[in-house]
Formats: structure tokens, sequence, C-alpha cells
């Protein structure tokens, strides 16, 4: 499956941002989806992860409360709503799908999107 993320920017501290993560070649479906992230000069990061029906989801202590994963099989596509961002969300967000079950776990992802900036001024 190949996936394409987009909807990265720069937005203010206490600003929102809505990514999305397009998916085509396969089943959508089939897949849990997941979102990372990789801030600058560190390693990447679990944000959130969704399985196949959007019904059960994930998410990083960091993230918990302020973004919210989402997902619509009928379009190929994954959400990201972020709110009440903050500087130290400022990273690479990268969509990731797994054929395996919903996880944390980075290597678990099989395929994975390009990448989208992310960028919160103070």
């Amino acid at each position: 499956v190949q996936l394409q993320a987009s909807g990265g920017g720069l937005v203010q501290a206490g600003g929102s941002l809505r990514l999305s993560c397009a998916a085509s070649g396969r089943t959508f479906s089939a897949y849990a989806m997941g979102w990372f992230r990789r801030p600058p000069g560190k390693e990447r990061e679990f944000v959130a992860a969704v399985n196949w029906s959007g019904g059960i989801t994930y998410y990083g202590d960091s993230v918990k409360g302020r973004f919210t994963i989402s997902r619509d099989n009928a379009k190929n596509t994954m959400y990201l709503q972020m709110n009440s961002l903050k500087p130290e969300d400022t990273a690479v967000y990268y969509c990731a799908a797994s054929s395996s079950s919903l996880t944390r776990r980075e290597y678990a992802y099989n395929y994975w999107g390009q990448g989208t900036q992310v960028t919160v001024s103070s």
C-alpha cells in the first residue's frame, strides 16, 4: 500500500491542524494505521493508532486529550486532528500501515508515508 501524508504547516501555539493520510494500492481497511513523529534531533515516536474499523484507538501520553485519530475506509484516508498545539509538537509526522493487529510498536508497521512537517511557534 502507498501512503501520502499531507496537511502539515506552520501554526501558532494553541492552534489546530488536521493531517491526512491517503492510501492506495491495496485494501485500506485491511490495515491498522498509525501516526508517528520525529521531533528535531530526536528519535521517531508513536503518536496515535487506529484499528481497521476505527473503533479502537491508542494515543501517546503527550498527545492524549489533544489529538484525535480517525479513518474513513470509504475514502481510503486516515486523519489526525491536532488541537491545542504546543511548540514541542513540532516534528515531521509520518503515517504508517500495519498488517498486524493494532499496535504502538514502530517495527510492526510495514508501509510508511513520506512525512509532513508540522511547526508550532510559541
